[in-house]
């Protein structure tokens, strides 16, 4: 194929890779807006994590950013469909090539090169004289909603799509793997944004717990600006020691409050 035959391809993709983005985006930040911040609102109102909901003027403004990370990761695929149809990457399209068990296998390795690839340069974001040029937008957001979970910067959104052409050319991954581990990313990027926290008062006292983060984690990582980095899972926090000194005792104070509803009823 020439040059300019997957140059074509590829700035046609752009578009393309934006708007699958946006579809899942706009689902799944939607359906957990609609269903915690407005019909779920008053019932889960004990466990919401911060004292203040967002307002539409904060929403708006995520929601803008998040657009404006939504054409940079239509650039980032354009890219890497070019990169894909020029062969400079292993990426196979028949399951069979390498079996299923690589094919299940594969979205596992990828949810934990992006865990350690998001921790790390989470934390570099975070270095004073980074912070304002890469963080500083998506930490307008003190009380983030769903909306929150792309509103990035420019730069930011570039650092973030980043994960995807550092995957495609050092792993042979099948495109449905690679969707798969987009849903998975998307969908507990959104429940750390919730702002709500929805786990069971018993579960940081689980193996479970000691695993997967909360979304307190988070919400305590938008409030102090500091301490809890990391995205899925809690071990480089805990490895590195930079979980928040009082991530356990915030969760339980959440908990605690939604706890406290059946005997307040049970008094009435």
């Amino acid at each position: 194929m020439s040059l300019a035959n997957r140059l074509w391809i590829a700035l046609l993709a752009i578009p393309g890779a934006s708007l699958e983005r946006a579809f899942w985006y706009f689902v799944i930040a939607g359906f957990a807006w609609v269903t915690l911040h407005v019909i779920l609102a008053r019932w889960l109102a004990r466990r919401r994590i911060a004292s203040s909901s967002p307002g539409r003027g904060q929403m708006g403004r995520e929601l803008l950013h998040s657009l404006s990370s939504l054409a940079v990761y239509g650039l980032v695929g354009g890219f890497m469909v070019f990169a894909v149809i020029s062969g400079w990457t292993p990426m196979y399209f028949r399951i069979g090539d390498y079996g299923w068990p690589w094919f299940l296998i594969s979205i596992g390795v990828i949810i934990l090169i992006h865990d350690a690839y998001f921790y790390w340069t989470h934390r570099l974001m975070h270095h004073p004289k980074l912070f304002r040029l890469f963080h500083r937008t998506h930490h307008l957001s003190l009380s983030p909603s769903p909306w929150a979970a792309y509103a990035f910067s420019p730069w930011e959104a570039f650092v973030q799509a980043g994960i995807a052409p550092l995957v495609i050319f050092t792993l042979p991954v099948h495109p449905l793997a690679f969707s798969i581990f987009m849903l998975w990313q998307i969908s507990f990027n959104v429940l750390e944004h919730c702002g709500y926290e929805l786990f069971p008062s018993w579960f940081l006292r689980s193996p479970l717990g000691l695993l997967l983060n909360t979304t307190t984690h988070h919400a305590q990582h938008h409030e102090t600006n500091r301490a809890n980095f990391s995205l899925y899972f809690n071990f480089w926090d805990r490895l590195v020691g930079t979980n928040h000194q009082r991530y356990r005792d915030r969760f339980e104070e959440v908990v605690g409050r939604a706890d406290s509803i059946a005997p307040a009823k049970a008094e009435a």
